[in-house]
């Protein structure tokens, strides 16, 4: 399936981070224009599309712009509203230019402000920065709504509309007025190139004890190869005494695929342990088990989670909680239940379409609730400052369950 059909259960089925350059726009595809009613479909071949043609012929006879009048924009700018008609944020249809920046997105490449955006209330929301990137240095949080870009109100965008104006080449400068608290503030971003690895290995200590930590950023292409370097060091380590346990970090993580998060799962549950069930109405329910002997079965687990925290990440997190493997610190984690299938279309264009939902094995779908953690802590940060190691007071809980834990 993966060739052609990728599930996915991305926060936001696209461009997850906000970078790349603006799109261009190539040549229509004609023969759409004249065989536009030759479908397989029952209920187009039911349709009468001479409405359609009725306004695209009057737009490019009367609209006042001739140089407006841009056919591949028309076309696929009917494909998209068709789509959004269905009214799901995350089902939406991608241009070729946006369908290749979605597979950069997970395959690490990026340029651009560095920020991940989602939906919450049909309002555009920062999921989370990514560490060194621009949005950080400007002082962007999680959290943050963006109520306008360069001037423009975000009202009722569609997240592909937000990314599409955000991004930009790297030198350019983009102006977002934040909403935080219910206070407005313009924050001036100049975009950038940016590297970001799925998985960060770092270690802690306290007193004489030492913790690991993995810090998973999403689960995209390099994920699992990246896990499994991370891994092999952690587990040699915890083999030889050298580390009392372990911290798995899913804060400010907005997902990928769902095959990523059964495999970081399978590092800590025994085999044919339930991960996650895909439900739908379309096709039958379908259960995810552990296939692989993991590594880490037997090694002390915290999990830390945030409101950023979301789609694959909370499957992870949740899984390891029912199955008791794990205790979760931090924040409740964002509530993203739903799955997506990301197809590839004729021409390199894309369709993200929302297939199913996920449930915990628990029976748990936590979709708009989130996850609660047994722990619940806030990082208490100063106006505009960025968390680092000092103030990560979530992180020094985590270490304290871990170190405090008898041997």
């Amino acid at each position: 399936m993966k060739n052609h059909i990728t599930r996915t259960i991305l926060f936001l089925s696209l461009a997850v981070f906000l970078f790349g350059t603006g799109f261009k726009i190539g040549q229509v595809n004609q023969n759409f224009l004249n065989t536009s009613a030759q479908t397989n479909t029952k209920a187009a071949k039911n349709t009468d599309f001479s409405l359609f043609w009725d306004v695209w012929g009057r737009l490019e006879e009367k609209f006042i712009d001739k140089k407006k009048v841009d056919s591949q924009k028309m076309y696929y700018g009917a494909i998209k509203g068709m789509v959004s008609s269905l009214e799901d944020p995350y089902t939406f249809f991608l241009t070729p230019e946006e369908n290749k920046e979605s597979k950069d997105d997970l395959g690490g490449k990026f340029e651009g402000i560095g920020a991940q955006l989602g939906l919450q209330d049909n309002r555009i929301v920062v999921v989370a920065p990514l560490k060194n990137s621009p949005a950080v240095k400007a002082g962007v949080l999680a959290g943050d709504f963006i109520n306008k870009v360069n001037g423009q109100s975000t009202k009722n965008w569609t997240l592909p509309q937000a990314v599409s104006k955000i991004r930009g080449q790297k030198g350019t400068k983009v102006t977002l007025t934040i909403d935080r608290d219910g206070k407005e503030k313009d924050v001036v971003i100049v975009r950038d190139q940016i590297h970001v690895d799925s998985v960060e290995l770092s270690y802690e200590k306290k007193g004489s004890q030492m913790v690991a930590v993995i810090k998973v950023n999403q689960f995209g292409d390099n994920t699992n190869e990246e896990w499994d370097k991370a891994v092999s060091e952690v587990a040699q380590k915890w083999q030889s005494k050298e580390i009392k346990g372990l911290i798995l970090d899913l804060r400010d993580n907005p997902g990928g695929y769902l095959d990523g998060s059964v495999y970081l799962a399978s590092e800590f549950l025994p085999l044919d342990t339930l991960v996650v069930k895909q439900e739908s109405t379309i096709e039958n329910t379908k259960t995810y088990t552990v296939e692989r002997r993991g590594l880490l079965l037997d090694i002390p687990l915290v999990t830390l989670i945030n409101k950023g925290s979301a789609s694959a990440s909370e499957i992870l997190a949740g899984s390891l909680r029912d199955h008791k493997k794990t205790t979760l610190v931090g924040e409740k984690s964002f509530g993203k239940g739903s799955v997506q299938e990301a197809l590839d279309l004729k021409g390199g264009a894309g369709l993200h379409v929302t297939v199913a939902k996920w449930i915990l094995p628990n029976g748990d779908w936590i979709n708009e609730k989130g996850i609660e953690p047994a722990t619940i802590i806030e990082n208490e940060l100063k106006d505009g400052n960025t968390l680092d190691r000092k103030n990560d007071s979530q992180l020094d809980k985590a270490i304290e369950q871990l170190t405090l834990t008898k041997p």
